[in-house]
């Protein structure tokens, strides 16, 4: 497919932005209040002509344009979520929905059911579960899934994705028992009695190899994740550890005029000839190419998050490094060397050290900001090292539910004193660091709406501490937004394109029913989402539903 598609793609010098082009959408909207992401409103009515913002507030009547009256709308710049997996959203939507799950015995239904629909012997596979969440809050142990489904695999992955638990079946097809071991990076829990529990943390997850998808799979799966990111009100997502296989799919559904969601892609570390080759960018710039996603340690919830003191509830245990500074180095250099950005998910203050020291070690001309070189997640971080992100040029992309999700349980891992170093979205911007916001879907919901409500109340969709969890983070309307936009576009090295709405950028926007500058706050996780536009055409329609 790559040699098929040669022709649709450019090659980018990594220095500069890619230059983009719109589409041909020529859009006239009327009626609404335009928030344009800087420090006035849009005046009257907006308008755009092949694809990008333009001036006039009304069109030549010899151009081709669609006309839409939107009283009482609120246009905001095209939503982006800056951390996303959008084959995992698509599989999400078609296998076993294990999110909201208030018990391990419900877990077990839910496979059940899934199961009776599939022959013996194939996979039930599921995600979303987070024993958090259930009366014990211990970690499960597969007697009871594999007594309830003895004749599938079964591999029921948690929320966050860096762990899993197998049922009998499924770790006897791995060749996983009592004697079996994992590499640093990785854990298999084990019983009183040394057997494996089914619990698979971060690396040990490899073991449990499911069947691949087809080409025809990836395809739809992908289509389905574009549906619900459109539906949402996203113009764009940063997809995260994009596989070759998959990226080619990608491409062709471009190639059939299929794809119209923004993606910048986040290569997996893995793919070191696709690294090797530098950033790209499909001719219209619907798809870019400029980005490298890695791992340097494990969740806070499953505590494979590397912290530099053990955690609070389980003394003696501080998580596992996913990729040491060594090899961090190496990969950096490599990324540095093609003109590539680096992406380093990082939860755990000791991660983030890692990762801050190896990006300072990176050799090569120019200064490390103009790498713009991320770290994903950026959830805890040490005292010392908030300073360094600003001096280094590092950018934090940041998800404000992770908050939200954590905060029952978060203090308990950290204590009261570390945790104060955690989610601080809003001590970051107060240095001058650009913050780019997401969600990593389907880690949480894709839904921008819950990432703006978060960074804002700090407080769950069930409530949560009187004032917020954290409420010296909470940040204004207007900055959550630009967390979304246009700190979302400069991560993406698109600031001069998109991210506000400018004469002359491309035309993306996200249409609600009310202002999310003045409504209330339970109103943010109401407002409807009208419109989704990217290029000036309409691909999300949403007033008569």
């Amino acid at each position: 497919m790559f040699a098929a598609l040669a022709a649709a793609v450019v090659a980018l010098l990594p220095q500069d932005p890619p230059a983009t082009t719109g589409s041909s959408g020529n859009l006239l909207l009327r009626g609404a209040t335009i928030h344009t992401g800087t420090n006035r409103d849009w005046p009257g009515a907006l308008s755009s002509m092949h694809g990008r913002i333009h001036g006039a507030q009304t069109l030549d009547p010899a151009v081709d344009a669609q006309a839409i009256e939107l009283p009482f709308a609120f246009v905001s710049p095209g939503l982006i979520d800056a951390h996303g997996h959008l084959l995992s959203l698509g599989g999400m939507l078609e296998e076993v929905d294990l999110v909201g799950t208030t018990s391990f015995q419900e877990v077990v239904a839910r496979a059940v059911v899934k199961a009776r629909t599939l022959p013996k012997g194939s996979w039930v596979i599921g995600r979303g579960w987070d024993q958090n969440d259930w009366p014990d809050a211990a970690m499960p142990h597969h007697r009871e899934l594999s007594a309830a489904i003895p004749d599938h695999p079964v591999w029921l992955t948690r929320i966050d994705g860096h762990a899993g638990l197998a049922n009998r079946a499924a770790l006897q097809l791995a060749g996983l028992g009592k004697h079996s071991v994992v590499g640093a990076g990785g854990e298999i829990l084990r019983d009183a009695a040394g057997e494996p529990t089914g619990v698979l943390i971060d690396d040990a997850m490899a073991a449990i190899r499911l069947p691949p998808l087809s080409p025809a799979q990836v395809r739809q799966r992908l289509l389905a994740a574009q549906r619900e990111c459109l539906r949402l009100g996203l113009t764009c997502v940063h997809d995260a550890g994009v596989s070759a296989s998959t990226l080619d799919v990608m491409l062709g559904l471009h190639h059939d005029g299929k794809w119209a969601l923004r993606t910048y892609v986040l290569l997996d570390a893995n793919e070191r000839e696709l690294i090797a080759r530098g950033p790209w960018q499909t001719a219209d710039g619907r798809i870019v190419v400029r980005a490298v996603k890695a791992y340097a340690d494990g969740a806070l919830g499953s505590r494979g998050a590397s912290l530099l003191e053990p955690y609070t509830d389980q003394p003696g245990k501080r998580g596992l490094v996913s990729l040491p500074k060594g090899a961090l180095l190496e990969l950096a250099q490599r990324c540095a060397d093609s003109g590539m950005q680096l992406c380093t998910h990082a939860i755990g203050d000791a991660a983030n050290r890692t990762v801050l020291d190896a990006y300072a070690a990176v050799q090569g001309a120019g200064r490390l900001a103009e790498r713009r070189f991320r770290i994903e997640h950026a959830q805890v971080i040490a005292e010392a090292d908030f300073a360094r992100f600003a001096g280094l040029g590092v950018l934090p992309s940041m998800q404000p539910t992770h908050l939200t999700s954590d905060m029952p349980w978060a203090t308990a891992r950290l204590g009261p004193e570390r945790v104060l170093r955690a989610y601080a979205w809003r001590r970051f911007l107060d240095l001058g660091v650009i913050v780019p916001f997401g969600s990593d879907f389907p880690v949480e919901s894709a839904d921008p709406r819950r990432g703006i409500y978060a960074a804002v109340t700090t407080r769950g969709l069930q409530g949560g501490p009187e004032g917020g969890f954290r409420p010296d983070q909470k940040l204004s309307r207007e900055q959550a937004l630009r967390g979304f936009t246009l700190h979302a576009a400069y991560a993406m090295f698109q600031e001069q394109g998109l991210g506000t709405i400018e004469v002359g950028k491309l035309a993306d926007f996200t249409v609600f029913d009310r202002d999310l500058r003045t409504c209330s706050e339970a109103e943010l996780l109401t407002a409807k989402v009208l419109l989704t536009v990217i290029g000036g055409q309409v691909v999300y329609d949403g007033r008569e539903r």
